[in-house]
């Protein structure tokens, strides 16, 4: 189980407590709520010189979805655990929509705002798409709210998914590193995110893979990236020493699909290669040590402790020096996803941009906001009876939708919810471990 945080009455970060404790804390009066996601406490009291262990927090970037972890150095412990979904994808097709419908109007010589380009300035040194932009101010804003609540003294980043340099040429620092364990974890991470974990001839998934050559060596392949592939052993060893053209002879839509995956690059990765840099610059801003590692100690850390393959546990294996035993057991991740924080457009359009809905009202609605947390308390004679706890979309007529872990619950008045959390663009689930 996660860890709950406590704050003192001058929100002064105090040790994370477990979840009993808490409870009996806040049963007899000497602590309340403070926040409900990240779970934190606050009593009553101050604590005078409290002695506060030190904490890391751990980050395992990724392009649709980041793992989040706070460890205790010293003994391994995950304190707590999280992974964030992003919702880059989404701001890019918002993005292609928008600017698909005035490309509408301009062509058909409608009505529509002038175009803005001439007044535009050059970009910054820097820019990142807003699609990627807000992957980094994801990680950034949760980095800083675990500050707020947790005592953390140091940040494990990933700042590389693959060493590129590595894979493609092996002597670059030594031929230590090239013929160590870690050159190949780095070069078969890479081979199962491309090839999607499965072989590339006949498919298959959840079978041990073979790092294959599809220019044999024998025959003049290299080991260059762009000449690998994954092969289960069966296909491995029918194909044997022929080059690739030559085995797939009668099967030339398979021979051309593998020919463009393989010089294709991977767009999950590229994104995460554009982002990294950036992301390390802003988490220095925040003034805490920053250790850097890649993909691949990532992995051979994962192994290495015999843990299972997840954001979060990935997070907890990030860095050069990861503890040797990381106690992770019966942890319950918090899922987190990326919602923003509304619209900016004013009205909806139909298919020939024109407005088809009224503008959208700036206050809240019935003194609730689309986002907020909220426990709704039905009577039993009425047809949503029940106690539901989740994310609310507020509407204007009173009759507001929750999401809950147990389903979506429709048309619950408006007299019956109390709001627990106010909306901060994200929506939460706890995961089972």
């Amino acid at each position: 189980m996660s860890k709950v945080f406590v704050l003192d009455t001058n929100q002064q970060q105090l040790n994370p407590v477990n979840p009993g404790r808490a409870r009996i804390l806040l049963d007899s009066g000497k602590a309340a709520i403070f926040k409900r996601f990240p779970f934190t406490i606050i009593l009553k009291t101050t604590v005078e010189d409290p002695v506060v262990t030190e904490m890391r927090v751990k980050i395992d970037p990724g392009s649709k979805t980041t793992g989040l972890a706070i460890v205790n150095n010293h003994s391994g412990e995950v304190v707590f655990a999280a992974e964030l979904t992003h919702r880059g994808q989404q701001i890019k097709l918002d993005l292609d929509e928008r600017r698909g419908v005035r490309r509408g109007r301009r062509n058909r010589h409608t009505r529509y705002r002038k175009p803005r380009w001439q007044n535009r300035r050059n970009k910054k040194k820097g820019w990142l798409p807003p699609s990627l932009q807000s992957r980094i101010s994801n990680v950034i804003t949760w980095v800083q709210r675990f500050m707020r609540v947790c005592h953390i003294t140091a940040v494990s980043q990933e700042l590389v998914r693959f060493d590129m340099q590595l894979m493609e040429n092996a002597e670059i620092s030594g031929i230590e590193y090239q013929q160590g364990t870690l050159a190949g974890y780095e070069v078969r991470e890479y081979l199962l995110e491309k090839w999607n974990r499965a072989c590339a001839y006949c498919g298959k998934e959840h079978v041990p893979l073979q790092i294959e050559h599809m220019i044999p060596r024998a025959k003049g392949g290299t080991d260059r990236i762009s000449n690998l592939c994954l092969a289960c052993e069966k296909c491995n060893r029918a194909k044997g020493t022929k080059d690739i053209k030559d085995f797939l002879k009668k099967k030339p839509e398979l021979l051309r699909k593998i020919v463009a995956q393989a010089k294709a690059p991977l767009r999950d990765a590229a994104a995460v290669n554009a982002t990294r840099w950036e992301l390390f610059r802003r988490l220095q801003t925040l003034g805490l040590p920053i250790e850097c590692s890649s993909g691949g100690f990532t992995k051979y850390n994962r192994t290495t402790r015999d843990l299972p393959k997840t954001h979060w546990l990935d997070a907890a294996c990030v860095g050069k020096s990861p503890p040797l035993e990381i106690k992770a057991i019966g942890m319950m991740p918090l899922a987190i996803t990326a919602y923003g924080h509304g619209s900016r457009q004013m009205c909806l359009m139909n298919k020939y941009g024109f407005p088809r809905t009224d503008p959208k009202e700036k206050h809240p609605k019935h003194g609730f906001k689309t986002g907020d947390i909220v426990k709704a308390i039905v009577p039993a004679h009425l047809k949503r009876a029940g106690t539901h706890v989740g994310r609310m979309s507020a509407k204007a007529s009173g009759s507001f939708t929750i999401a809950t872990s147990k389903g979506t619950i429709t048309d619950v008045g408006k007299n019956y919810c109390r709001k627990l959390q106010r909306a901060d663009g994200y929506g939460y689930t706890q995961r089972s471990a």
